[in-house]
């Protein structure tokens, strides 16, 4: 999160794309490129034109080493509709940047830092470096659920302020939130009825988009157990990926072990019914399939933790974990075999 937004010209070993030949879908050369964003899944390109930035028409599919086009179409995103059809008058000032950058001014378009620097998750911190003490600082550990969980869900959720527009524009990020205050004085997250797809949802709510980890996450046990995003993603540290504070199940192991109250109540082997240490015996193979799209093949992990059975796909097309392993085998032969299980409850996995 700390260089998600780099200069090219300071850092050149941040450019990931390939700039050196040719391509139709890229119509721009490096030295129109005053920001690159991201560097796990895909990059995107940002020029500056006035006191402004723009996203440029193509982006690097990190995965696939390849140029994709990037545009926004209309039916897509909520704020499309109420911006001309050019990147180039799309500005990330207030679509983008407020979640780039640390204190972004909506008058002046400026901002304290790029990137998500220390204030974006603790606060004004100019007093504390003045005088540090534990009152004029906040530190999310010491909020409660809500509050703690908002410090993160300010820029990975999908919504849109309730006072939109702001000064004439349509902002897609919370304009003047703080960490310690409430994120539903700013932000709206998106709108979602059951039963229906759409840009955003699954028809049972779940995410199909990247970006939405906290609109899955408020509709998990997890979080009404008062579980923080920071329970298990340690920010601080680069360590493992997605700043996990351990991988695979040792994660999920320190709560759910079979003793606990939270289960689930046997080992791992007899659980998942595949072999401890394989990719389907993970806690997240069933529990945080990869079905939220964040560029074309490539799927981030939903985060309501709950069982996606067999029976949504067949009724609304929901992308089950038992099929997405076992691409040759139907849906019905998924149903037969979870409901076959003595370890699970019959009636759940039909679900």
């Amino acid at each position: 999160m700390a260089n998600v937004v780099r200069d090219p010209k300071l850092h050149p070993e941040a450019v990931l794309g390939d700039f050196s030949h040719p391509d139709p879908v890229r119509s721009f050369d490096l030295s129109q490129v005053d920001f690159v964003y991201g560097s796990r899944w895909k990059q995107r390109y940002f020029t500056r034109r006035g006191d402004d930035y723009y996203v440029l028409p193509a982006q690097w599919d990190i995965k696939h080493q390849r140029w994709l086009p990037y545009h926004v179409p209309a039916g897509t995103d909520w704020w499309v509709k109420f911006y001309p059809d050019s990147n180039f008058e799309r500005p990330t000032g207030p679509l983008c940047d407020g979640c780039h950058s640390v204190n972004y001014n909506i008058q002046t378009k400026q901002v304290t830092e790029w990137n998500v620097g220390c204030e974006k998750c603790h606060g004004p911190g100019s007093a504390h470096v003045e005088h540090p003490t534990t009152g004029n600082i906040v530190n999310p550990e010491r909020l409660d659920v809500v509050r703690g969980n908002d410090v993160c869900m300010q820029c990975h959720s999908q919504g849109q302020p309730p006072n939109n527009p702001i000064e004439g524009k349509y902002y897609d990020w919370p304009v003047g939130f703080l960490p310690g205050e409430r994120l539903a004085d700013h932000w709206n997250l998106e709108e979602h009825r059951l039963g229906t797809t759409d840009f955003f949802h699954f028809a049972d709510g779940t995410a199909h988009k990247n970006r939405m980890q906290g609109n899955d996450f408020t509709q998990s046990v997890m979080y009404h157990r008062q579980l923080r995003c920071f329970d298990c993603h340690q920010v601080h540290s680069n360590r493992n990926p997605s700043n996990l504070g351990a991988v695979g199940n040792e994660l999920c192991q320190t709560c759910h072990t079979p003793t606990s109250i939270a289960g689930p109540h046997t080992t791992v082997a007899e659980h998942t019914h595949h072999k401890e240490g394989s990719i389907a015996g993970q806690c997240t193979a069933c529990h945080m399939p990869k079905i939220a799209q964040t560029l074309g093949d490539n799927f981030v992990s939903s985060h309501t933790f709950r069982f996606i059975s067999p029976k949504l796909t067949e009724q609304f097309g929901i992308p089950n974990p038992c099929n997405t392993c076992h691409k040759d085998r139907s849906i019905q032969w998924a149903l037969a075999q979870l409901k076959s299980w003595q370890t699970t409850s019959p009636w759940r996995v039909s679900q």
